[in-house]
């Protein structure tokens, strides 16, 4: 495989996401272990990705958005994918990080009830954390 594949190795745990509306790339950088001239060069690979640009074409990522880039690290750093091969796995219907689709097509339930499924999960982990 490619030399990024020990890179998750090394690092530590991704931190939870908050529970907010809109996260500058500084943010999304920091949730999701990726710098942001790689989140930029992403955008340009992975037409999925595509945050809101507003003043001064700054880029407002939501939370759909952090979690496609979490499943796009994962594809590249922690299975060693290349762009392309990422590409086509993300291009699967059932795969977890398809979960932003631009049209309404069959994709969209399927992400939708994934999307839930990960945003339970992760408030279950909160909830465990915050009992400790």
């Amino acid at each position: 495989m490619n030399s990024h594949k020990n890179r998750s190795t090394n690092s530590p745990e991704l931190p939870p996401i908050p529970s907010k509306r809109y996260f500058t790339i500084g943010e999304v950088s920091e949730l999701c272990g990726v710098k942001p001239h790689v989140l930029r060069y992403w955008e340009q690979e992975f037409t999925q990705l595509k945050p809101a640009k507003r003043r001064g074409n700054r880029r407002y990522y939501q939370h759909h958005d952090v979690l496609m880039i979490r499943g796009i690290r994962e594809l590249l750093y922690d299975k060693g994918f290349t762009i392309g091969g990422a590409r086509l796995q993300l291009a699967k219907p059932s795969e977890p990080v398809s979960t932003v689709v631009a049209d309404e097509s069959p994709k969209v339930t399927t992400a939708s009830n994934k999307l839930v499924s990960d945003l339970c999960k992760e408030l279950e982990e909160l909830l465990v954390e915050l009992k400790v």
